[in-house]
């Protein structure tokens, strides 16, 4: 994947996880995408979603949405997550658990008593409040290098290079409390600073045990950490970092959407050697949900299931970055479709 594609994915979900988080004050709806749908038919859940393109969309409305879809015949349950920015206009991921869809299972939440130390806390609340005034100043620039996040703007960046000596000097801390804790959030918030690691090779295993963690703040942050180890491992191989792809794969299947978007991304660096196991486990377990990605709306958000899907079906990578560049996302889909045994064009 080259560069300005690379950069422009990370920008693109480095808003959206922003966006996610943050529900109030939310722009006017300028892309509705759906995601689960197999059985049920999306005509039917469009209607039952009675939300429009141009609408600004409050939480009640969202609780009510939920409410609707979730009340559907053949439907188990439904999520919305609004998700930054489409032309300053937000998209609204409709995400469909249909009854008798393959469930994933996460690990029981800890019940323990542990915390993270005051330190990291502080430095932690420093950060937020850092990446706040950021997205004020609308810098999202990043810097990945390193193979952890790096902001451009100043106050967050120096929060975040706090996050390294940290993890040198509370390592086991921040390991007991992703593990133990009952706080979903300080173990988000330890997944988020392992990540910052000098050494990636000593939080690979934690990040991917955090990625079947019952808490979706705890995953999306575990996932985001392996990405751009990911990318790392992609542009250093003499650092022969080593990052399983299975987890990710089981993970586009998942009814929440930050589950399915940061492991895509993932999996967009971890599928450049096209190992042949990696790609027949994506062909096998994830193929009508890299399809769905790959057609939806945001370039931003669709990028990463549509190379994977390029792969997948045998293309070159110069074919590959060709039809991404042209639009012409149908060709990746069914390059992958075609290389599926017994498969129907669709």
């Amino acid at each position: 994947m080259g560069v300005k594609l690379a950069f422009a994915l990370g920008l693109a979900l480095w808003l959206s996880s922003a966006a996610t988080a943050r529900s109030d004050a939310i722009p006017p709806v300028g892309v509705i995408d759906f995601y689960g749908l197999r059985h049920v038919n999306e005509d039917t859940a469009r209607a039952s979603l009675g939300i429009a393109i141009g609408d600004s969309v409050s939480q009640s409305m969202v609780v009510a949405a939920t409410a609707r879809l979730s009340a559907m015949p053949g439907v188990e349950k439904a999520r919305l997550a609004p998700v930054c920015c489409d032309e300053g206009r937000i998209i609204l991921y409709v995400g469909i658990e249909e009854r008798g869809a393959p469930i994933l299972h996460f690990r029981e939440s800890p019940s323990g008593t542990i915390r993270l130390p005051q330190d990291v806390v502080r430095a932690g609340a420093a950060f937020d409040a850092a990446f706040d005034s950021a997205m004020a100043h609308g810098d999202f620039a990043e810097d990945d290098t390193a193979g952890h996040q790096l902001l451009h703007y100043p106050a967050a960046r120096a929060a975040q290079e706090q996050f390294v000596p940290l993890v040198v000097r509370f390592a086991n801390e921040l390991r007991h409390v992703l593990r133990h804790s009952a706080n979903a959030d300080e173990r988000a918030r330890a997944a988020q600073i392992l990540a910052y690691a000098p050494d990636k090779h000593d939080v690979i295993g934690d990040l991917t045990y955090a990625m079947s963690d019952p808490a979706p703040a705890v995953r999306n942050n575990a996932m985001r950490g392996l990405w751009l180890i990911g990318m790392l491992a992609e542009r250093r191989p003499e650092l022969h970092l080593s990052i399983p792809f299975a987890p990710f794969v089981d993970l586009l299947n998942s009814p929440v959407w930050t589950d399915r978007n940061k492991a895509s991304a993932a999996l967009g660096p971890l599928t450049e050697a096209r190992d042949p196991e990696a790609l027949a486990l994506l062909k096998k377990r994830a193929l009508p949900a890299l399809v769905e990605m790959a057609r939806w709306k945001s370039r931003g958000h669709a990028v990463s299931p549509c190379f994977i899907l390029g792969r997948v079906g045998g293309l070159s990578e110069r074919e590959i970055e060709d039809a991404w560049e042209h639009d012409d996302r149908q060709r990746l889909i069914d390059a992958a479709l075609r290389s599926e045994p017994g498969s129907h064009m669709r």
